[in-house]
């Protein structure tokens, strides 16, 4: 399809008047519907600034490529318009921007239309074509002008002089726009550098010039600009540069160069990426999938928790209207933190779980499933088996319907995969899941609150000292879990072992380094001060570059004074309904305070005092 049939005299405009960005592009929706291929322009321009929102379709050299996928669209189109004064559109290179070119594709847009409109974008990142648009004087030259460019897209594979090829996967949310663009500028670019080069594009239509096995076997290194999931397994054990999509536009030469020298992480496939700059290790797999969850549910239960226990400092009954103590404001706060952002906890943890497997369409299913667990009873642990359960199903929904005629690919992310996804979530959780594991939920909430105070000392020594061990890794973050999953069942006494063990080793090593002085260098002292606030803070990960630098004697020591917080904590009775905060919550903190504060505090001394008698004098 020529993208002509796309763009014509009707979708042109010459003169844009609007001088701001949202003006621009309802200035050029507004040529779409007077062109009569928009069924709902409100609609298709709330998609239009959705997908602004993910990053700019402004991308320098004075080009906006603003689009969008809707079945708001009647007909695939695109409209251009021309600005002589410039908008600033917020463009990648900061500069302002004249040629617009709104792209309009349709849910149920067919191959050859999204092929003409991916083939727009790498026209447009010739020099000569904005060259001669910008001068244009009639609607008909710009036309003529595309029309001329408009030959059959150019090969993927580039034969340089290099040994071995350079490959790479370009991706973005939609598909239509950035994803060839960032093809196209690494492409021109390997040219210009006589580099064997190959890249594959993951747009709306499908992955296209696929890389095969023996050729990423075969390959120096693989550059990844994307800002959608892309396939990583089979790149175990090369060289592989991960950047946004923009990163493709606007830097191929410094991407291309890094490629050559290999000067990028070796990708571990069974979990582990070597992060560039970074002691630690990026997880993928389970643990990814999990962290994703956990990472987007925990402003709701630190904002909900904290909201809760703010409540309380006007009695612990205040926000009950039926008792004495009532508070008409500490019931909104009650209701705002534990009937709201709370009750929003579980089916965010399950909803981004299953995003995180299966993209976009696991969303929906992964919200109903921990929806339904937490409505069941099911909680946190059902949270997380729903999350995994409408990820994997999506997965094989993807795999089931891969057959169906791509004339119905449009169908699939917007009536199957939600469809038929929550059906079988929603059954499964209703039928399989939610009994069985409320009730487990239930059990081991009756146990805890029945273990005698030898026993809850154990809890918390164990709890408080798998805080320490590896600093924000996935032992810390099992015990930081299981915290969590307690305060949802009612029982908040294990997480105040939790936070108590997560304070005391950056507090333990600050203190070290302030009395024992002689024992650190300059920078570990410098260090040292900034880690009293990460330690208050309660971000673990303040030890990770001392543990890093001397570990036999750190890890023990950090250990040690984190179980012995733990454990004191929950012999005090302490108990603790905010999962986050630190030493800012420890007002609100169930049964004695003071006490909870001698916990942290004699983890810290017994950290700080064993690293006094373990390290040797170190000499500057």
């Amino acid at each position: 399809m020529r993208i002509t049939e796309l763009l014509t005299k009707e979708t042109i405009t010459l003169n844009i008047t609007s001088t701001t960005k949202n003006a621009t592009i309802s200035e050029l929706v507004n040529v779409l519907d007077k062109a009569g291929k928009l069924s709902e322009p409100k609609a298709y321009e709330q998609a239009v600034l959705n997908r602004e929102q993910q990053s700019t379709t402004g991308i320098g050299d004075g080009i906006a490529i603003p689009h969008a996928k809707t079945n708001a669209v009647k007909s695939p189109a695109i409209a251009f318009g021309r600005s002589s004064q410039g908008v600033d559109y917020e463009a990648f290179d900061g500069q302002p921007s004249h040629l617009f070119f709104m792209i309009a594709a349709s849910e149920g847009a067919n191959n050859t239309h999204l092929e003409a409109l991916s083939k727009l974008s790498t026209i447009l990142m010739k020099q000569e074509v904005r060259e001669k648009l910008l001068a244009a004087k009639t609607e008909e030259d710009i036309l003529a002008i595309i029309d001329q460019y408009d030959e059959k897209e150019e090969e993927a594979e580039i034969q340089g002089t290099t040994a071995g090829k350079i490959l790479a996967v370009t991706a973005c949310p939609t598909g239509i726009a950035h994803t060839y663009m960032a093809a196209d500028s690494l492409k021109e670019k390997a040219k210009d550098m006589n580099l064997s080069f190959k890249v594959e594009t993951n747009g709306s239509g499908g992955a296209k010039n696929v890389l095969t096995q023996q050729e990423i076997d075969e390959a120096i290194a693989i550059i990844v600009a994307a800002d959608k999931q892309v396939e990583m397994e089979r790149f175990n054990g090369k060289h592989v540069i991960i950047v946004p999509v923009a990163d493709g536009i606007r830097k191929p030469q410094e991407l291309l160069e890094r490629a050559l020298k290999q000067d990028a992480p070796v990708y571990q496939a069974n979990g582990q990426t070597n992060k560039e700059d970074s002691g630690t290790k990026e997880r993928t797999g389970f643990y990814k999938h999990l962290m994703n969850g956990v990472s987007n549910m925990l402003p709701f239960v630190v904002g909900g928790g904290i909201l809760i226990a703010i409540s309380f400092m006007f009695g612990i009954h205040a926000g009950d209207p039926t008792h004495e103590t009532y508070n008409r404001f500490a019931e909104a706060l009650a209701t705002i933190g534990g009937g709201n952002a709370f009750g929003l906890m579980v089916p965010v943890l399950a909803g981004f779980i299953a995003l995180s497997i299966a993209d976009r369409p696991g969303l929906a299913p992964g919200m109903v499933g921990g929806f339904m667990a937490a409505q069941g009873g099911a909680g946190f642990l059902g949270g997380l088996i729903a999350g995994f359960l409408a990820g994997y199903i999506v997965l094989l929904l993807k795999k089931l319907l891969s057959g169906m005629p791509s004339s119905l690919e449009g169908i699939k992310p917007v009536l199957l995969y939600p469809v038929l996804s929550i059906f079988t979530v929603g059954i499964i959780m209703f039928f399989v899941v939610n009994q069985p594991v409320s009730a487990l939920t239930q059990g081991i909430s009756d146990f805890l609150g029945g273990l005698g105070a030898g026993n809850l000392v154990l809890l918390g020594l164990i709890l408080g000292g798998m805080m320490a061990v590896d600093m924000g890794g996935p032992i810390n973050k099992a015990a930081f879990t299981f915290g969590i999953a307690m305060i949802d069942a009612g029982n908040f006494a294990p997480h105040a072992a939790v936070m108590a063990g997560g304070m005391v080793p950056p507090l333990g090593i600050a203190l070290a380094t302030t009395l024992f002085r002689n024992k650190f260098t300059k920078r570990e002292r410098e260090a040292g001060i900034t880690n009293y606030i990460m330690g208050a803070s309660f971000i673990t990960e303040g030890a990770i570059p001392f543990a890093a630098a001397d570990p036999a004697r750190v890890i023990p020591s950090i250990v040690t004074g984190s179980a012995v917080a733990g454990a004191l904590a929950m012999f005090f009775g302490n108990g603790l309904r905010a999962p986050h905060g630190g030493a800012f919550v420890i007002y609100f903190v169930e049964g004695n305070p003071l006490l909870y504060l001698v916990a942290i505090l004699a983890g810290t001394i017994v950290t700080a005092l064993m690293l006094g008698l373990l390290k040797k004098p170190v000499t500057e």
